[in-house]
């Protein structure tokens, strides 16, 4: 397996406005739909589907370890296709790691897996560019994914 570039960030945020007034209104990245009655948000630059998802945790002081401020996932892009999906499954099952999750995006299947400090860590191929060029919001589809 073959990461291509960082695809994505993924950030738990305390108040989705305040972080949307920066990474939309300051930055400029574009909302591409929300979802999770507004608790999550993606963003792109135009490049892709997404570059940006901010998960609303809220101002809670109680907020679980699992979720603080800060990273939720990395999204690599490893391919264009299930079956570099499926090869990267073998290979991450043959050097010991094990697959926490695995989704379809609509615009994206993925594998989840943990790196050896415990981030989360997302290994992904892309599906036809066309789909989220003409919906953006499909980059908010969470499907089970059958490898």
């Amino acid at each position: 397996m073959k990461v291509k570039y960082l695809g994505h960030v993924a950030l738990y945020v305390r108040d989705m406005e305040r972080s949307l007034e920066f990474y939309r209104d300051l930055a400029g990245f574009e909302e591409v739909g929300r979802l999770f009655d507004g608790k999550a948000t993606a963003l792109t630059s135009g490049r892709t589907h997404h570059e940006l998802l901010l998960l609303e945790i809220g101002a809670s002081a109680s907020a679980t370890p699992q979720k603080q401020p800060g990273l939720y996932h990395l999204g690599f892009k490893i391919g264009d296709s299930l079956e570099e999906l499926k090869a990267a499954r073998q290979d991450l099952e043959d050097k010991g790691v094990s697959i926490e999750g695995q989704s379809d995006h609509v615009v994206s299947q993925s594998l989840y897996v943990k790196d050896p400090d415990g981030n989360d860590v997302e290994f992904y191929v892309d599906a036809d560019p066309q789909i989220w060029k003409q919906d953006p919001a499909a980059v908010l589809n969470v499907k089970p994914l059958s490898l």
